[in-house]
């Protein structure tokens, strides 16, 4: 890791792998610039300077071989391994989360349920059985889980992120509405589709009743 490196960049990085492995799938061998750009919106330049922070992975007048480029951003962004998760909540979206299929191909896998409500304790989702969260921490060491996905409720967010800090977990994608305090060195990171719809509306016209 190269702290150096901005972290708008860093975010920007899946997207081009995104785009990498439909064009992949597409058996598709040469891209430019240029055509990830058309792909993502992003401009050719703003693309060839964030690859440049890693290295020169094109040829002039050439463009970039695609599967090469695309193993070289799982591994710089470190998937090209298999990373399991732990999902806490048990709820509607922790549901949804287990159950969603597209993590098993972008180098992701759930492999622990967590939950308080003792009705919900032992339930399967997709074949993991919810365990306690008075285990969690224990549970997460054992297994070496360094990520987890935070979908309980606002109330309960910070004190379930410390018990997965403490349980040795180092990313967190929090889905609470709220801010989390975490030590340093610990990857935090939200998903709130309330403050998305907002920045949208801000465009809309209001509707007149």
């Amino acid at each position: 890791m190269d702290a150096s490196v901005p972290a708008i960049v860093i975010n920007r990085l899946p997207l081009y792998l995104r785009a990498l492995d439909l064009m992949v799938e597409n058996d598709q061998r040469l891209t430019s610039s240029q055509e990830l750009a058309e792909w993502l919106g992003i401009s050719s330049a703003q693309i060839r300077k964030d690859l440049s922070h890693f290295g020169e992975f094109g040829k002039q007048g050439t463009g970039y071989e695609v599967p090469f480029l695309r193993d070289q951003l799982r591994s710089i962004l470190n998937v090209d391994q298999l990373w399991d998760m732990a999902v806490v909540g048990a709820g509607a979206l922790g549901h949804a989360l287990v159950n969603y299929g597209g993590f098993a191909h972008r180098s992701f896998r759930v492999r622990a349920v967590f939950d308080v409500d003792p009705d919900k304790i032992g339930q399967s989702i997709n074949g993991m059985a919810i365990e306690s969260q008075t285990v969690m921490v224990e549970r997460l060491q054992t297994m070496e889980i360094k990520i987890a996905l935070l979908a309980v409720p606002v109330r309960a967010a910070q004190h379930v992120a410390d018990l997965l800090v403490k349980g040795g977990v180092r990313a967190i994608l929090s889905y609470a509405p709220i801010t989390i305090t975490v030590p340093n060195g610990i990857q935090l990171a939200y998903i709130d589709p309330v403050v998305a719809l907002q920045s949208m509306t801000y465009y809309l016209t209001p509707v007149v009743t």
